[in-house]
């Protein structure tokens, strides 16, 4: 046998010391997510959006000299300014401080009836996901007699019998508004609760509150974060609809929507008193869009690559 040169071969593929080594660190689950949403131009573009928004909330009431209160006639409905950045309303208050001091208000109103949609509508739909069979009927059939009330009807009833409010109208928005997010997660729980990990718990003896808490919840956390970020907007939209109506806040507090109704019949005169709040508001609903479309395509396991 005529012996063979190790010269005349080619190792293909890696060598054996280096055949169990990893080519790239492991991810966890929310890793990827963020790695994807941050590929994601337009959901980052809403991020910032945001992040000015909230920002100019904060602080933008203290980058002017005038106050939020005072009323002057003597400049009512002077147009922007050097001294007016966004110009004045017909009682002579500055339209920028007012601004942003709405913008506080309608964003409080936006993040608190979503906040209480989520608490309500996971407990409500995870337990009538869980429970099933005739706790599950009763507790939908509920949430469906509720979906049917009219819903401008009850809104009309609660001011009427409450008072116009910060509260009546956050009550008003989440009287019926967690039904969408009850809805969606039980469907969630519905498709979980039978798997092998669920199965295993139980048969250790977990309770249901330890399974919802550490099993159900966290992996509905997808579609109810998404659900999260679109429920904010559809706030903030509901509460300028309201305001536009009359059923707003009372002076001297003002949102978006109240500064919106303010300047709607004054828009062909003095356009900047109807501008600035509803651009504020588009942009506001503009971002929590795009970011719960990014968090959607970021969660979906069937865009992954």
């Amino acid at each position: 046998m005529i012996p063979v040169s190790k010269d005349k071969f080619t190792i293909v593929g890696a060598h054996g010391s280096d055949a169990e080594k990893i080519s790239k660190p492991s991810l966890s689950f929310w890793k990827d997510v963020f790695v994807r949403l941050r590929k994601n131009k337009l959901a980052i573009f809403g991020v910032v959006l945001l992040t000015l928004l909230i920002f100019m909330a904060i602080f933008g009431p203290y980058m002017t000299k005038h106050d939020y209160f005072t009323t002057n006639l003597i400049n009512a409905n002077k147009a922007p300014s050097a001294d007016h950045w966004f110009g004045t309303d017909d009682l002579g208050r500055d339209v920028f401080e007012r601004t942003w001091f709405g913008a506080r208000i309608s964003l409080f109103i936006g993040f608190a009836a979503a906040l209480i949609d989520l608490f309500i509508g996971v407990i409500w739909g995870g337990l009538a996901g869980y429970k099933g069979g005739r706790t599950d009927e009763f507790m939908m059939r509920f949430a469906d007699i509720l979906w049917g009330v009219p819903y401008l009807l009850l809104v009309i009833l609660l001011m009427v019998v409450l008072g116009q409010g910060l509260g009546t109208m956050i009550l008003a928005m989440t009287i019926t508004g967690w039904i969408n997010m009850s809805r969606i997660v039980r469907g969630q729980v519905l498709s979980l609760k039978n798997q092998e990990y669920i199965l295993a718990s139980r048969t250790l003896g977990a309770g249901i509150s330890r399974i919802m808490r550490r099993h159900l919840i966290p992996n509905t956390m997808g579609p109810i974060l998404v659900t999260l970020t679109l429920s904010v907007p559809s706030a903030i939209f509901t509460e300028a609809f309201l305001s536009y109506l009359g059923l707003g806040l009372t002076p001297p507090l003002a949102s978006w929507g109240t500064m919106a109704a303010d300047g709607l019949p004054a828009i062909r005169y003095y356009p900047w008193r109807l501008f600035f709040p509803a651009t504020f508001i588009c942009l506001t609903i503009f971002a929590f869009n795009v970011i719960g479309d990014g968090l959607r395509d970021a969660l979906d396991p069937r865009l992954r690559k």
